[in-house]
């Protein structure tokens, strides 16, 4: 998210600093077999998505990983690789997606149409891949992408459940809220007075039942997207018919998206329940 000032977030981004400086270009070298495969979706240097392929799966099902960083360009795809990498070393293929950002071509409903086109890629790339498996990983602001998806239809590619990782699930209450020193607002070009469709169409919270099931995973010390986000989601999506969970955990903002934390066994374990 836009306050990542924690001396341990900064010293994950310090270390993969190097791997996404290398990853910057739209024609990236030629991989190793560990490697990713990247692919674009679009013309712009941000709309792509790297797919991690585990080993001796003939058809493995599918996470979409989608990172935060409050909807800006600063912070990217370097925050899901170590997460890709640990999934496809479980037996899931991971899709680890890049999108255009606020202050670079994104916004709504921009960023919207890329991390639904980088999905859609799937379908071009279907060998090795279980496309009726298709869960969303998102954190903070992917979660409300990764939420968004989950209740899209028509796409060539749809998904069957979400794990949202202390995301930002009812936009009207982050713009109230002020989450991310405004970041909604300017995600959204306006308040919720100003823009009233927009929010209708992006929040995950007022496109509500989504129609798969869902499971939300927040820290009770998450100082950067409160829990009441996760906990208003999942009571309101169970009264609208969804399957939804709320998983808590003694911990912060941060702790879903490091390997080898709690948090992050418990995004693991929703996701083995759902595909």
């Amino acid at each position: 998210m836009a306050h990542l000032t924690r001396r341990r977030a900064m010293a994950v981004l310090g270390t993969l600093a190097g791997v996404a400086t290398a990853c910057a270009t739209a024609a990236p070298p030629e991989r190793g077999e560990d490697e990713p495969m990247r692919f674009s979706y679009g013309d712009d240097p941000s709309q792509y998505a790297e797919l991690t392929l585990p080993e001796g799966v003939a058809a493995a099902p599918v996470v979409v990983v989608v990172h935060g960083g409050y909807w800006t360009s600063s912070y990217g795809a370097e925050l899901g690789r170590p997460l890709a990498a640990d999934l496809a070393g479980r037996g899931f293929a991971a899709l680890n997606v890049e999108y255009r950002r606020v202050g670079s071509g994104g916004g709504w409903p921009q960023t919207g149409d890329d991390v639904a086109a980088a999905l859609d890629g799937l379908a071009d790339r279907a060998d090795g891949l279980d496309l009726n498996h298709v869960v969303g990983l998102g954190h903070s602001a992917g979660g409300q992408l990764a939420g968004w998806l989950a209740a899209r239809r028509g796409g060539r590619v749809t998904m069957t459940g979400a794990v949202l990782q202390a995301g930002v699930l009812d936009l009207v209450r982050g713009s109230a809220d002020g989450l991310g020193a405004g970041a909604v607002d300017a995600f959204l070009g306006g308040s919720p007075s100003q823009r009233p469709e927009a929010y209708a169409q992006a929040s995950p919270f007022a496109r509500l039942p989504l129609g798969v099931p869902t499971v939300a995973v927040h820290g009770t010390r998450d100082a950067n997207v409160p829990i009441d986000q996760s906990e208003r989601f999942v009571a309101a999506a169970v009264r609208a018919g969804d399957r939804s969970e709320l998983r808590t955990f003694d911990g912060d903002h941060f702790d879903p998206i490091t390997v080898g934390t709690q948090a992050w066994d418990l995004c693991v374990e929703a996701l083995h329940q759902r595909t």
